[in-house]
């Protein structure tokens, strides 16, 4: 129990280092575009690809679980809207990005602090964890609403390309269904997890990834342990937030 509460406090003030003034705020713009880049749009494919056929899939499974003659075959599309919108790609898609851009942040400045570079950037007086971890922060935290509304509109496609297959429906019944009762707060509420997730995320690898300590196996686990626990936290965190939002 000491080591959890050891944790939490060196994590805590780790974010007091990251979020103090950036020394040159020209640096710090550069630093978040290519952060952009290199998170953000470098995370867009794997969104969109794993999208599509969630949808698909989605829409599939709801046309099986509801082949009741009684019930309006419109409630397919409803329901694979609420999923998506609800869950999949506010969560599921942020324990997907847990994966790929937790363990890309912690094997970084892992491989970063056994190289000794950030040890250097301290001897030369640069707050290192300022100057590493803020742009990776602010770049996941800014483009992460992006990937969330396309994963949305692309989740809603890969189900009406589904729909053209699924017996007893039509892609018209499907689109009828995605319009009926849309509540507008539940985009509001996917992006509020969706940003609460990616802060959670690039902290956590960035804290497992600026304490390492020893050789190139120990990055591997740095690299794991951020993506274990970064995921654990978001499931934590979404548990919350519904609870608080909905």
């Amino acid at each position: 129990m000491s080591e959890v509460f050891f944790h939490i406090g060196r994590y805590f003030l780790l974010l007091k280092k990251v979020f103090s003034r950036p020394e040159r705020w020209r640096i710090f713009f550069v630093s978040n575009i290519r952060e952009i880049e290199n998170i953000g749009i470098g995370s867009i494919a794997i969104v969109l690809i794993i999208s599509i056929f969630m949808g698909a899939v989605c829409a599939i499974q709801m046309a099986y679980n509801l082949q009741n003659p009684i019930i309006p075959r419109y409630l397919i599309g409803l329901g694979t809207r609420e999923i998506l919108l609800l869950e999949f790609s506010s969560t599921i898609v942020a324990l997907i990005l847990a994966g790929k851009v937790g363990s890309n942040i912690a094997s970084e400045l892992g491989t970063m602090r056994i190289t000794e570079q950030i040890d250097a950037l301290e001897m030369m007086g640069v707050n290192s964890a300022c100057y590493l971890i803020l742009p990776k922060i602010t770049a996941f935290v800014l483009f992460i609403p992006i990937l969330t509304i396309f994963s949305m509109a692309i989740g809603l496609l890969g189900g009406y390309i589904a729909s053209f297959g699924i017996k007893g429906l039509t892609p018209e019944e499907y689109l009828s269904g995605i319009t009926s009762f849309f509540r507008p707060f539940y985009v509001t509420y996917a992006l509020i997890k969706s940003v609460v997730f990616a802060f959670l995320i690039a902290t956590i690898s960035s804290y497992y990834g600026y304490y390492t300590s020893g050789g190139a196996l120990e990055v591997g686990k740095s690299s794991t342990h951020a993506v274990v626990y970064s995921s654990i936290v978001v499931l934590l965190f979404n548990l919350i937030l519904t609870k608080l939002l909905l």
